[in-house]
């Protein structure tokens, strides 16, 4: 029998395929990328049309060569990996990397592991699209060129081990500014004042002052004008100037794409974009839900596009009718135009692969994570199919006839008159599901005479804008154009990673390395840090992949200034003076907080008293991975016989300590400190799961930002 071998990315992926292909094809992962720029160095010839020096990792050459072995006895490949840039580049470096040019290799494309779709695209398959592998290709080098000039830069002036990125650098810059703001805003005080009010022995209602003198505007600026105007409402004469009734639909929101999944994730489960990603992609490469075979239960995770199938919409409202009823049902599919510009429509939203499995069927065989993930998916699609829900708003407008002056004041209520969309979910942040925010007025006509029974004046201060939650900074993201889908998660974790910012009762904070870096940036590179030109180039990214660009003249259109920037600023770099680098390590001679200061010999722990103290030791070495006490980085120790042990570099507020090596990856099944247990295994230090490193590496593929 012919042998078929199929590649895809992932062991649970591949699990999955393996029960729907069956006999004549073997499946192999490649566990991610098999080849990147080098380490080391550069690795990109700047001179002879940016051409990148591909090398294949040391952990992925068993990977290629179990590939290679399966290669030779095949008669087709097909390449099954995700269906974005990223899986495209992914196909195409490994034919490179295994030498596979001479057996006939073909794409296969499918946005859902389920038998219907695997058996569709192999019955279609494709060429690479090397219109996509371009911009990944140009992504990866246009970072590797910002981070391999820029970094060096930040090591010798502020730390060693800080990176800079495109993406990275510009997500600070917004948080850093928006802490700004916050420290500059100056508070300014206004009052309101509410009426309460009733129509003879009808029920009491309250009612907003919002105008004066003819005017639909008024503005209280502190408690004397507060006083005058209330003396005013206390002998005026209340009628009803005017009652308006009307209808109004609220519309269900398109299904999830990648930032709105993410952000919702937020607001209801209080997942990072991180996680999100992580649990999406197991729902999506295959659960076994007790059929013959796992099956994948959601669409593909990594997309901007809300397009949904004709076969998926024709299931959802047919599912609808038979729980909800016909008049839930729309006359026709509601079809969402895209808002993310640039989405690739070939794409699917984030829906579940069959509206049938509703989650409570499912939710023996999920996990808990899994299961509040797919409840959300699976009630945004639905929920997307249903009728409008019906609001009934009243509007009652109150003239209040003082003697010098006359005045406005509004009263307003929203009845839920149909749930439609309402009775399954609504969008996160809505504080009443159900529509019923405010108290119900009696029956009201224009002419009515009302009674004043108290007023109730309050003072308020205008509030500074929030700090950036998981949600809204991916918003902002999105809105500005920065990054795209596979970005945001490991956007989101490199700036905490790299101690630029920490999250404060869940909001983005900046701290001090996050302020230190983002003023160098400015000041010495300010276009990298744009925001526009960061969003333009996402858009030149786009249109390599479309075929309006080609990617050798964009990369030079970006590198020969941004060059010339690098040099001006190592020229003007060493006129200055490092600053000291403040550190939460105090002094144990004098109780002072240590700096870092910039030796002759490197950076070393100095006491900021120098030179009335004059304590002094070496920097320790910090490592990627958070102290699992209380968050603290933790860093790299030697004991008095010199041998080596890690410690939180909070010491002695806390006393964390291992002899093995930290990990900078969670533990995929508690979410503890992985700690590294031999050549290629780890352990978590809270639940003692044990694993291969290698399969640690597979969440966000497009990592590099």
């Amino acid at each position: 029998m012919t042998k078929k071998l199929v590649i895809v990315e992932s062991p649970a992926k591949a699990r999955t395929m393996s029960r729907m292909l069956k006999d004549g094809y073997t499946i192999k992962a490649t566990m991610g990328h098999v080849r990147d720029l080098p380490e080391k160095k550069l690795g990109v010839d700047v001179e002879n049309g940016f051409s990148p020096e591909y090398v294949v990792p040391r952990n992925k050459t068993k990977v290629i060569k179990e590939i290679k072995a399966a290669a030779k006895d095949a008669s087709i490949i097909y390449l099954a990996t995700d269906p974005d840039r990223e899986g495209e580049a992914i196909s195409w470096h490994l034919v490179q990397a295994a030498k596979l040019q001479n057996i006939p290799a073909k794409r296969v494309v499918f946005h859902e592991i389920t038998q219907d779709a695997i058996t569709e695209a192999f019955k279609h398959p494709k060429n690479i699209n090397m219109k996509l592998v371009d911009a990944q290709q140009t992504r990866r080098i246009l970072d590797r060129l910002v981070g391999y000039k820029i970094s060096p830069i930040l090591w010798r002036k502020v730390r060693k081990g800080l990176s800079a990125g495109r993406v990275q650098s510009v997500t600070v810059r917004m948080i850093v500014e928006r802490e700004r703001e916050i420290e500059g805003f100056v508070s300014v005080e206004y009052w309101t004042i509410e009426a309460e009010l009733k129509k003879k022995s009808d029920k009491k209602f309250r009612a907003l002052l919002i105008g004066s003198g003819g005017s639909k505007k008024i503005s209280i600026t502190d408690q004397e004008e507060a006083e005058k105007i209330s003396a005013d409402l206390k002998v005026a004469k209340y009628t009803v100037a005017s009652v308006q009734q009307k209808s109004s639909p609220r519309q269900p929101v398109a299904p999830f794409i990648t930032s709105t999944l993410q952000q919702e994730a937020w607001r209801k489960l209080r997942f990072s974009a991180k996680r999100t990603m992580a649990v999406a992609q197991g729902l999506y490469e295959g659960v076994d839900i007790g059929e013959a075979e796992p099956v994948g239960l959601i669409t593909y995770m990594r997309t901007d596009s809300t397009n949904v199938a004709v076969q998926a919409l024709t299931e959802t409202r047919d599912y609808v009718a038979e729980k909800y009823g016909p008049n839930f049902v729309p006359k026709s599919p509601r079809i969402f135009k895209k808002k993310v510009k640039g989405a690739q429509e070939a794409h699917e939203a984030i829906r579940p692969t069959s509206t049938r499995r509703e989650p409570a069927m499912l939710k023996e065989h999920l996990s808990a994570e899994q299961f509040r993930l797919y409840d959300l998916i699976w009630k945004r699609m639905v929920a997307s199919q249903m009728e409008a829900s019906i609001f009934d708003n009243v509007t009652v407008d109150i003239d209040a006839a003082a003697k010098s002056k006359k005045y406005l004041l509004r009263a307003t209520t929203s009845t839920l008159a149909f749930p439609g969309f309402l009775i399954l979910y609504s969008e996160g942040s809505d504080s009443d599901e159900n529509g019923n925010g405010k108290a119900t007025l009696p029956e009201l006509a224009k002419g009515d005479a009302l009674d004043l029974i108290k007023l109730f004046p309050e003072q308020h201060f205008t509030k500074p804008p929030s700090r950036y939650t998981e949600a809204t900074l991916i918003k902002a993201l999105e809105e500005n154009g920065i990054g795209r889908p596979s970005t945001y998660a490991p956007t989101l974790s490199t700036i905490q990673d790299r101690d630029y910012v920490e999250k404060e009762k869940g909001n983005f904070k900046p701290k001090e390395m996050g302020f230190i870096v983002t003023d160098l940036l400015v000041d010495h590179f300010p276009q990298i840090v744009d925001i526009s030109f960061t969003a333009q180039m996402e858009e030149s990214l786009d249109q390599i992949a479309e075929g309006e660009l080609e990617w050798i003249p964009t990369l030079k259109a970006f590198y020969d200034p941004f060059a010339e920037t690098v040099e001006k600023a190592i020229a003007e770099m060493p006129k200055m003076k490092p600053a000291d680098e403040p550190t939460d390590e105090v002094c144990e001679k004098c109780g002072s907080p240590m700096v870092i200061k910039q030796g002759r010999y490197g950076k070393f722990l100095s006491c900021s008293k120098y030179p009335e103290c004059k304590n002094a030791k070496p920097l320790p070495s910090e490592i990627e991975a958070k102290c699992p006490r209380c968050g603290s980085n933790l860093v790299e120790r030697r004991t008095k016989r010199k041998r080596v042990f890690y410690g939180c570099s909070a010491y002695p507020k806390c006393d964390f300590a291992s002899w093995n090596k930290p990990l900078p990856v969670p533990c995929p099944e508690c979410g503890g400190l992985l700690v590294s247990k031999g050549k290629d295994s780890a352990k978590c230090q809270k639940c003692n799961w044990e694993g291969s490193v290698e399969e640690l590496g597979q969440g966000e593929k497009e990592g590099t930002v």
